[in-house]
């Protein structure tokens, strides 16, 4: 045996060193992403059922805004109406009982004023 043989064996035993160190964070690394995989696949099949779960609230809550834009015409309708209301009671009734009540003010001042005697005042 000669030295390049010896020198080719040391190599070749160092090589397969080298092989069998960096061939533990190999597999490693295969365990890892088994696991990656396996979460993966176990967020996909939780996701499908949550999806579903958002998409009926979603439509649930439509039908919901739907109701509610119903009622806010409603209410929109009879404040309109209640308006209308008012400004015909304003129109009708309105100005003559205000009328009626200037009207008996001066009456019953009128009347009181007549009453009361008038009384000189004292001088001092």
């Amino acid at each position: 045996m000669t030295g390049g043989d010896i020198a080719g064996l040391i190599a070749a035993g160092v090589f397969a060193i080298l092989v069998a160190l960096l061939a533990v964070p190999i597999f490693k690394l295969g365990k890892v992403l088994d696991e990656v995989r396996t979460t993966i696949k176990q967020i996909g099949d939780g996701t499908t059922p949550l999806i579903d779960e958002v998409t009926s609230t979603v439509a649930t809550t439509n039908t919901q805004l739907g109701k509610v834009d119903g009622i806010s015409n409603n209410i929109s309708d009879a404040t309109a109406n209640i308006s209308a209301l008012s400004s015909l009671f304003a129109a009708t009734l309105g100005q003559p009982l205000i009328k009626v009540a200037a009207f008996s003010y001066g009456v019953r001042q009128a009347l009181a004023s007549r009453k009361k005697p008038v009384r000189a005042r004292r001088s001092r």
